[in-house]
């Protein structure tokens, strides 16, 4: 076994054009004085491969600039019981300020050079595989059971929508490609849909909470209920035309109700129009019992305890 501290490995804190970018930088260097920083750089692809770049270590912790890590993970240290862990990537969880959710979306992750080196994928994809959207979906990308920072992807009405927009997409999604309305439900695994439902109904007693619920609503509309191009959710050009053609200037509420009934009688979705209250006091209790089990814990070594592997 190999241990490896994570304070001796580089922090790359990567931005574009979060709005709250300048004060998580300033938070991130105070926690973590070595932090570098990698900004502006356009493309998904070639943003992780510039944070590559940027570390003179051969695996990187990589924080996204709307995301503020728990202090005390910069204390821990990464064990690596074989050489396949070596290789890998890996994604903890966080807990989401809109929603309360807690996956990988918006997490910290630590990436080794090869790997950012030989994907290809978003804006770089080749359109043959299931990373074309998202990184998830590669073998070596393992989610990890345990939560270690809370992202806030509602800094302005458009980031909370777009945030709500892709998930809405990927959501969808059965190991990246699009199902049939008719396989929907079948093979989409039963974990996202409680996710995207969560997307699609919680979230108002947030800021611009609704736009990330309208976001979700109308990336699963887009996705499912027209010939839509999926994959053109990995370009964030894509998306600032669609916000400002069909979001900008419109009654976001009559368009929440809206896409929420399409989805409501279209896929059988559930669908609740929470108020603020509703959404806080789910927030206060869902997952109110949680707990780390280790970081080199992943939600695969949770799942098989839990079905008697």
């Amino acid at each position: 076994m190999t241990q490896v501290d994570i304070a001796d490995l580089d922090c790359i804190f990567l931005s574009y054009d979060e709005p709250l970018k300048e004060e998580f930088w300033i938070k991130v260097r105070n926690m973590v004085p070595w932090a570098k920083r990698v900004d502006g750089v356009k493309g998904s692809d070639a943003a992780h491969k510039a944070a590559a770049d940027a570390s003179d270590t051969d695996r990187f912790v990589l924080v996204d600039a709307d995301n503020l890590p728990y202090e005390h993970f910069f204390n821990l240290s990464l064990d690596f019981f074989e050489k396949q862990w070596e290789n890998a990537v890996f994604r903890w969880r966080a807990r989401n300020d809109v929603n309360g959710l807690m996956y990988g979306n918006g997490g910290i992750s630590c990436w080794t050079k090869d790997f950012v080196y030989n994907m290809r994928t978003h804006e770089a994809s080749t359109g043959k595989d299931a990373t074309d959207v998202e990184f998830c979906f590669d073998p070596l990308y393992w989610p990890m059971h345990d939560c270690f920072s809370t992202t806030f992807p509602n800094g302005s009405a458009y980031h909370a929508w777009r945030a709500g927009f892709r998930e809405g997409v990927k959501m969808c999604l059965e190991t990246g490609r699009k199902p049939s309305v008719s396989e929907f439900k079948d093979r989409v695994h039963s974990r996202n849909l409680d996710h995207l439902s969560i997307w699609q109904n919680v979230g108002r007693d947030a800021e611009y909470g609704d736009y990330a619920i309208l976001g979700a609503r109308m990336g699963t509309y887009k996705t499912m209920l027209t010939d839509w191009d999926h994959r053109e959710v990995q370009w964030f050009d894509a998306l600032d035309t669609i916000y400002d053609q069909d979001v900008a200037g419109a009654d976001i509420e009559e368009d929440i109700l809206y896409y929420g009934e399409k989805l409501e009688t279209q896929l059988d979705l559930p669908i609740l129009d929470m108020d603020g209250n509703s959404s806080a006091f789910f927030k206060q209790h869902y997952r109110s019992n949680w707990q780390n089990r280790g970081i080199m814990v992943r939600e695969i070594d949770i799942i098989r305890s839990q079905e008697g592997w």
